[in-house]
């Protein structure tokens, strides 16, 4: 995990609006969110594992299944995951085993983030810094 100060940390924001304002541009929220912090995960590559920028946040008012949830970010960070190879091919599940077998788990859940991707995860937060602070 490598941290990539920003001055996003701290701003508060309806969620709502942050999706609005992130999805466009290539952000998702992160599955791993519980209903008072989540993240915004944008893929870098996904060659070897999966390399992000996670842009954490936690829940100010509401909750995240609200519509009116507003939310304070945290600060953007690195962070790599490698995953089992060969677990998903040639695999033949039927529409009730799809939903529980979709995903292998992580080999190495916070992998070494590769170097070659530091300056695109720093291009990505000024992204970030004029999406939303402009």
């Amino acid at each position: 995990m490598i941290p990539v100060p920003s001055k996003v940390e701290g701003q508060v924001f309806s969620l709502y609006d942050l999706e609005q304002r992130l999805k466009p541009i290539g952000y998702v929220i992160g599955g791993n969110w519980d209903y008072d912090h989540g993240s915004f995960d944008y893929e870098i590559d996904d060659r070897v594992g999966y390399q992000f920028l996670r842009v954490p946040f936690s829940v100010v008012n509401g909750q995240l299944d609200d519509k009116e949830a507003t939310v304070q970010l945290g600060e953007p960070f690195l962070l790599s995951h490698k995953y089992q190879r060969g677990l998903d091919d040639n695999v033949h599940v039927g529409n009730k085993t799809a939903s529980f077998d979709q995903f292998s788990e992580p080999v190495d859940p916070d992998a070494e983030f590769p170097s070659e991707y530091v300056d695109t995860g720093k291009e990505l937060v000024q992204e970030l810094e004029r999406t939303l602070l402009s």
